[in-house]
């Protein structure tokens, strides 16, 4: 069979086929568009016992191309569907059956070729320009991309792509004079965030279209663009996060919900000091002076104990996610550095199972969570719907951590 598919009785062929293993790529129309607002030209599938891939067309000026519904059907006769981003294969095709590697410390970066480059670079106001790039052009991509695929992959990370799918598909609501105003550049009513979780720690990083929605300035009014479509903005902030995984993780318990009011107890100082003193102590080690309390002589237990497990097997496997540190994959390591990043990775864990119980509560309501940022969680508030806030606290209680609550009409002026 040629590479390319334009005969109907070949997708009968590879759909009574039933291929078990399967690696498939979607080939966007717009190679800047974000998925939610993209539609695809291509689909990309490799059977893992084949020695080549092969392209059947939606949307190409240079092929024969097929229907939607004839593409869903030769994908959902595939057994297991191993994709590149799972993630963003949910948005162009919501299939259970569909997998993606454990998450990479480097961002796939696709090596194109000079066609797609000069056309990327000649044409960049057309957004749907992959439809007239050669086919050809896109088959060479994809055979590269798939030389380069691991198929091994992580149940947790496979969860998270469903979750971090449905918080990119809400979108967040702008004022569109402001937002050309701060950004310099339009948009629609509507704009969407995009999640990475190939970073070092698996810490998602959130960027889309220049914006960095996990860094907007407090101090330069660029928040007043962001606004809720419904009543209110909600913003839930998980208190003491990380001194509070520790302890959840070590098995230890405040005397109060007051985290930071524990730890100012403890040292004998003012609240905002015993901040200060803790976030030094956790992110950068325990000071000889406070090494005999309780607390932090379990955190010193624990950093020896993680370290050892490192040295002597090469590895550490983070708890709820499963995700592991490997020894010769990562540079400079410390004990300190080392429990930092497995902090990290249990805070996108907590994160990853809060926001799909958030999910669950938010199904068919018009409330919608549109922006989580590592500890806070923004929410874009229906008022005949504030019973949803009571059960998704519950939710964060239910994992033993304390929050705050702020709102606002805009981002800007949430207190």
């Amino acid at each position: 069979m040629y590479w390319l598919i334009e005969d109907i009785k070949h997708i009968e062929t590879i759909c009574q086929i039933k291929h078990s293993e399967v690696y498939v790529d979607v080939i966007p129309c717009s190679h800047n568009l974000h998925p939610v607002e993209n539609s695809v030209c291509a689909i990309y599938f490799k059977p893992l016992k084949d020695t080549k891939g092969y392209i059947i067309a939606i949307n190409h000026s240079e092929t024969i191309n097929f229907e939607l519904e004839e593409i869903e059907r030769v994908l959902n006769s595939f057994g297991k569907i191993y994709v590149r981003d799972r993630k963003e294969f949910l948005h162009y095709f919501p299939i259970k059956n569909s997998y993606h590697p454990s998450p990479s410390p480097y961002t796939y970066i696709p090596q194109l070729t000079q066609a797609h480059h000069q056309l990327y670079n000649r044409y960049p106001e057309i957004q749907n320009l992959n439809t007239i790039v050669p086919i050809v052009k896109h088959y060479e991509v994809c055979e590269q991309n798939y030389f380069n695929y691991k198929m091994e992959y992580n149940p947790f990370y496979n969860k998270a792509a469903l979750v971090f799918n449905q918080l990119e598909q809400a979108g967040i609501k702008v004022d569109q004079t402001l937002f050309e105003q701060y950004f310099n550049k339009e948009a629609n009513e509507l704009i969407y965030t995009q999640y990475n979780l190939n970073t070092l720690t698996t810490r998602p990083s959130n960027a889309f279209g220049g914006i960095n929605f996990s860094a907007l300035d407090k101090n330069n009014g660029e928040r007043e663009c962001f606004v809720p479509r419904n009543d209110i903005f909600v913003e839930m902030d998980i208190s003491a996060y990380h001194p509070c995984i520790i302890a959840n993780l070590l098995d230890y318990t405040f005397d109060s919900d007051d985290v930071h009011g524990s730890f100012a107890k403890m040292y004998g100082v003012g609240y905002a000091k015993a901040k200060e003193i803790t976030f030094k102590q956790i992110y950068g080690g325990v000071w000889k002076e406070y090494q005999n309390l309780p607390f932090f002589q379990k955190v010193i237990a624990y950093t020896d104990s993680l370290w050892d497990e490192y040295q002597s097997t090469g590895f550490i496997e983070c708890p709820i996610s499963g995700h592991k540190f490997y020894r010769d994959k990562l540079e400079d390591m410390n004990p300190q550095k080392l429990l930092n990043y497995v902090l990290q990775n249990l805070e996108t864990a907590n994160n990853v199972c809060i926001l799909y119980e958030i999910f669950k509560i938010l199904r068919g309501k018009k409330t919608k969570l549109v922006l989580y940022v590592y500890d806070s969680f923004l929410f874009d508030v229906d008022e005949e719907e504030k019973d949803v806030l009571k059960q998704i606290a519950q939710v964060i209680n239910n994992r033993n951590f304390q929050f705050k609550v702020k709102k606002g009409t805009n981002y800007a002026n949430i207190k």
